[in-house]
C-alpha cells in the first residue's frame, strides 16, 4: 500500500506564492510520473504539471512561466512552486503519482487534496 501526504495549501493574495509538497510512503519499488492536478468548483479536474522519472516536465498552458514542478527522488517527494498566483488558480490541488510496487506492478495513487485559495 502507498500513501501520499500533501501539504502547503492555504489562502494567499493575488501575485503571491505558495509551495505544495507531496510525500509518498509505503510499498514503493520506484516512482514513475509525479504530478499535480486541480479541481475548481464547476470545472473538470485538470492537469497542472507533471514530471517523469527521467526529468521531463509538462505544464498546463495557464500556469507556464508561473509554476514549477520538481521532485526529490531521495525523499519520494514532489513539489509545486506556484508564483504570481491569480484568483483563477483557486482550486483543490491533488498530487498524483504512478508508483511501481514491483518491476511489473504499477498503481495510480492520489493524494487527499489541499485547498489553494487566491483572494484579496
Amino acid at each position: 500500500q502507498v500513501q501520499l501526504v500533501e501539504s502547503g495549501g492555504g489562502l494567499v493574495q493575488p501575485v503571491g506564492s505558495l509551495r505544495l509538497s507531496c510525500a509518498a510512503s509505503g510499498s514503493i519499488f520506484s516512482l514513475n510520473e509525479m504530478g499535480w492536478y486541480r479541481h475548481a468548483p464547476g470545472q473538470e479536474r485538470e492537469l497542472v504539471a507533471r514530471a517523469t522519472s527521467g526529468g521531463s516536465t509538462d505544464y498546463a498552458d495557464s500556469v507556464k512561466g508561473r509554476f514549477t514542478i520538481s521532485r526529490d527522488n531521495a525523499k519520494n517527494t514532489v513539489y509545486l512552486q506556484m508564483n504570481s498566483l491569480k484568483p483563477e488558480d483557486t482550486a483543490v490541488y491533488y498530487c498524483h503519482v504512478v508508483v511501481a510496487t514491483s518491476p511489473r506492478s504499477f498503481m495510480n495513487t492520489w493524494g487527499q487534496g489541499t485547498q489553494v485559495t487566491v483572494s484579496s
